[in-house]
């Protein structure tokens, strides 16, 4: 799952009488050692891979944290974003809470110290029915290994098998590495406990109406996933079906910015009739640029990420298909190589509409100033990008690509429209200043 967060890192084990934990910052071939899994005893675990999107990117907003209340000894790992996380800390700090870190996940550990339930699921349940957001959540204690994903399903979490034991996961592409069998998703809404009884599954909150972060399928899971249902390669190729058929181009060849928008590329390289090029190689020893922390950092990794091929690109009419444009840093920076490398046009497909208003959800764009597409037309952005054209999916290509209708999944980002009403401008700096004093 390293794809999901590239940040720091964690894994907190279970023997069934103590857990064992190690977490540190960087990926997780830089956090773990073999001496440090060994000692990792037990036959639980549960493991992190942060993306932050609330907190800073120091060492105790690694996750899992782990926390002890009431005699209990608890590990919580939290993908998502909690909107009302900063009402909820200062009403808790008000009655005597004392935050050992600056992420929304220790909000919920404290609900749960407060409550007066007697066991694990109901204090856990109490707590989650006062937050308000997105939350796919593992919870690991001597015992018991519990799993709940909050009522809108905004974030995926998967259940698989193998052999006599159950594995959770953001993704079904981590069953395969393991040779584990996908079982099921986790519903939305529900609980599931693991545990010497085997596996338990309850619904302890209201239904509400389902509201899956589209964007998971346009590039932030990866390809040989399955998720919400849905084949992500077969989504991406449809999108870019689709995006063909809306916006062909009069060029000689289509590319991909790889790796997310490889398969896009492929289908609007179907669908046109255009011959398909591999007009950039991405260096993998560069991450994700989109998910790093730091404006200055994604500028630099940019630009060091890829490269043209010049001897397939010059002289050529290009037709670049990308998952999206966020802040742009990335598009801008490729044009301008293609254009070095010899590209007489260039022509620019998004295979997902524009991204105009902040996620608050797990995706770390929370101001509008950001956003490229906020304040501009496609006109503007086709000058600032320096493109010769400029297209991008439209909101009914990108449901009929993924088999998808508008009431199961979240479209604010593109829209504007929140299922949960949005956190107070400035939010996320708010709670950062509590890591700066």
């Amino acid at each position: 799952m390293q794809h999901r967060g590239q940040e720091g890192a964690g894994i907190v084990s279970s023997d069934g009488e103590r857990l064992r934990s190690h977490r540190g910052l960087g990926l997780v071939s830089e956090v773990f050692s073999g001496a440090k899994l060994e000692n990792l005893k037990g036959h639980r675990a549960i493991g992190h891979n942060r993306y932050s999107t609330t907190g800073r990117t120091v060492p105790e907003n690694n996750q899992p944290l782990v926390v002890r209340w009431r005699g209990r000894v608890t590990a919580v790992a939290h993908n998502g974003n909690l909107v009302n996380a900063r009402e909820l800390r200062d009403e808790l700090e008000s009655t005597g809470s004392i935050f050992q870190t600056t992420t929304d996940s220790e909000v919920i550990v404290h609900l749960m110290a407060r409550s007066r339930a007697t066991s694990l699921r109901e204090s856990l349940a109490e707590a989650l029915r006062q937050v308000k957001g997105a939350y796919s959540l593992v919870l690991l204690t001597e015992r018991e290994l519990v799993a709940v994903r909050d009522p809108h399903g905004f974030r995926p979490l998967s259940l698989g098998r193998l052999g006599d034991a159950h594995i959770l996961a953001s993704e079904t592409c981590a069953f395969d590495l393991v040779d584990a069998t996908s079982v099921r998703d986790v519903e939305p809404g529900e609980m599931v406990i693991i545990g010497d009884h085997g596996l338990q599954s309850s619904f302890p909150f209201e239904p509400v109406p389902k509201r899956q972060c589209i964007f998971e399928l346009v590039y932030f899971s990866r390809p040989d996933s399955v998720t919400f249902g849905r084949s992500v390669h077969r989504v991406r190729v449809n999108l870019g079906k689709e995006l063909a058929r809306r916006a062909p181009a009069d060029a000689d060849l289509v590319m991909a910015v790889p790796d997310s928008s490889n398969a896009a590329a492929l289908g609007f390289a179907r669908e046109s009739g255009l011959r398909f090029e591999m007009g950039l190689i991405r260096n993998h020893y560069i991450g994700r640029t989109f998910i790093q922390p730091a404006q200055r950092v994604r500028d630099l990794e940019a630009r060091i990420k890829h490269n043209a091929v010049k001897e397939i690109l010059g002289g050529t009419r290009v037709v670049v298909v990308d998952d999206s444009i966020v802040r742009g840093t990335t598009s801008r920076m490729i044009v301008d190589m293609l254009r070095r490398a010899g590209c007489r046009e260039v022509h620019l497909r998004i295979s997902c509409p524009p991204w105009r208003f902040p996620c608050c959800y797990g995706i770390d764009t929370p101001t509008k100033q950001e956003l490229l597409a906020s304040t501009r037309s496609e006109e503007q952005m086709t000058r600032k990008l320096g493109v010769d054209s400029l297209a991008f999916q439209d909101l009914d290509g990108l449901l009929r690509a993924g088999e998808a209708t508008a009431d199961e999944f979240c479209l604010g980002c593109f829209t504007g429209e929140y299922p949960e009403p949005p956190p107070p401008p400035g939010w996320k700096h708010s709670l950062e200043l509590y890591a700066s004093g």
